[in-house]
């Protein structure tokens, strides 16, 4: 599957295969398998129906690297209307909000750094009013530096701010024992980007070694752990180190996709564990949407096989 991740990167970008795609039957049904919609309402609908099945949630208002300080404007506010609804409704207790710094002005050539980092102050504010947290996502390598000085500026006032490592990365278990300490939530995840040979594994084994390794470190600290992954293997090997390090249910957590393995994420709710399900949601759920098929390769097989139909 390697091997496509470029071609459906390009795909990405295509408005024409995007109308194409929201029109098809198969592959419309293939998005709102993975995104519950594209607005608030929805959002917290879905948020709302997890909660109801003993599932913790974070959100996720899609978007990133925009170069437009109205766009980043836009992203923050779409964040804080959410906050409102989620508050409105009693959802927070159960349900945090993930922000790509890269959509609320990383990138943006003034002060992309700085931009940032105050419009994220503005979302950590809303979400501490609202009675809940904020996670950072982490993006491609480039801005791993960037996203981690941005996340110790944010707890000097907001210490219950989330960070998110990929084990993909060499750097990452230096990082893991950086952050595992007491009060640190980590979301340590395998890594969804196309990275370099100089910055990061290649080889899945090795990719899923450094997952393990990564996972020991954050467990044997004092932090707040939050495992993602979709990979039975690895479930079953978190659930033996939890035991090993002395972990009570509660001091960690699963995460998983929306619509990915949610007989799997019932599952381990029931048997006692804290499940949180990623939801994302937005208008700009083309990008996400290539980057689910790419690691899922049946539903790639279908939304192929409909798009060259309908062309």
């Amino acid at each position: 599957m390697s091997l496509l991740r470029q071609p459906l990167l390009l795909l990405a970008r295509s408005a024409q295969v995007k109308k194409l795609v929201s029109t098809m039957p198969v592959s419309s049904g293939i998005v709102h398998s993975y995104v519950p919609g594209e607005t608030t309402e929805t959002a917290v609908a879905a948020t709302s129906s997890l909660e109801a099945d003993g599932l913790r949630v974070t959100l996720d208002f899609l978007g990133e690297d925009t170069l437009d300080a109205e766009q980043a404007d836009a992203t923050v506010t779409a964040y804080l209307e959410l906050l409102d609804q989620l508050s409105a409704q009693g959802l927070t207790r159960d349900a945090e909000v993930s922000v790509k710094l890269s959509a609320i002005g990383q990138f943006l050539p003034d002060n992309g750094h700085k931009i940032a980092l105050e419009n994220a102050r503005t979302i950590c504010r809303a979400a501490r009013n609202a009675g809940t947290t904020v996670t950072l996502d982490m993006e491609d390598a480039t801005t791993t530096d960037s996203t981690l000085s941005i996340l110790r500026e944010l707890r000097k006032d907001f210490p219950e701010t989330g960070a998110v490592l990929q084990a993909a990365l060499f750097r990452t278990e230096a990082d893991c024992k950086a952050l595992a300490h007491e009060g640190s939530r980590v979301r340590l995840c395998k890594g969804a980007y196309l990275e370099p040979e100089a910055v990061a594994f290649q080889d899945k084994l090795d990719i899923d070694k450094s997952y393990v390794r990564c996972a020991k470190v954050l467990l044997e600290g004092d932090g707040y752990p939050m495992f993602a992954t979709h990979d039975p293997r690895i479930v079953e090997i978190v659930s033996s180190l939890v035991s090993r390090y002395g972990r009570d249910q509660g001091s960690y957590e699963f995460q998983m996709l929306y619509g990915i393995r949610p007989e799997e994420q019932r599952r381990l709710a029931a048997a006692g564990e804290t499940v949180r399900v990623y939801i994302p949601y937005g208008l700009e759920w083309y990008g996400y949407l290539m980057r689910r098929l790419a690691e899922r390769p049946q539903n790639l097989t279908f939304f192929l096989r409909s798009l060259i139909s309908k062309s």
